[in-house]
């Protein structure tokens, strides 16, 4: 079991024994417990994305993603099966957000968006170098997606 599981465990068990015996738990071991929830998210999200930005664009978790982008995350990680036949074509960088990369670096990916009857506006560009950016609004702003 790694660490980050073993230390989530005990203080599950910690605050267990706390409400069993009729004690709040002060603030403290709340943190503590919000700070091992925290680790064990960006641990279970390390493959998914960079642990660090890669460019100076505004950033986000792999855990603030939609849950379809998550799914999509792991989609690139195992080289699908796709959703979209378009997913995973050459992404240009027209509107020049993302840094300039020889032609052929960016890759998109959809994001799906429930209720939509098409693509949807979401996608995820994945970086050859292994970044990744996530837009919700069909490429008129990105964010970097890191693991946390």
């Amino acid at each position: 079991m790694c660490h980050a599981a073993v230390v989530k465990r005990i203080a599950a068990l910690l605050l267990g024994a706390l409400a069993l015996a009729g004690c709040a738990a002060d603030t403290a071991a709340s943190s503590v417990a919000q700070g091992v929830d925290a680790s064990a998210a960006s641990a279970q999200h390390a493959d998914l994305a960079p642990a660090q930005p890669t460019t100076d664009l505004a950033s986000m978790t792999v855990g603030e993603l939609p849950a379809e982008g998550v799914e999509t995350l792991a989609l690139i990680r195992d080289g699908g099966p796709f959703p979209y036949a378009q997913d995973g074509a050459t992404f240009q960088n027209r509107e020049r957000i993302l840094p300039a990369q020889p032609a052929g670096f960016y890759s998109e990916y959809t994001v799906t968006t429930p209720g939509e009857d098409d693509r949807g506006a979401r996608r995820i560009v994945a970086g050859d170098d292994g970044s990744r950016f996530y837009t919700a609004d069909h490429y008129s702003s990105f964010r970097e997606v890191v693991s946390g």
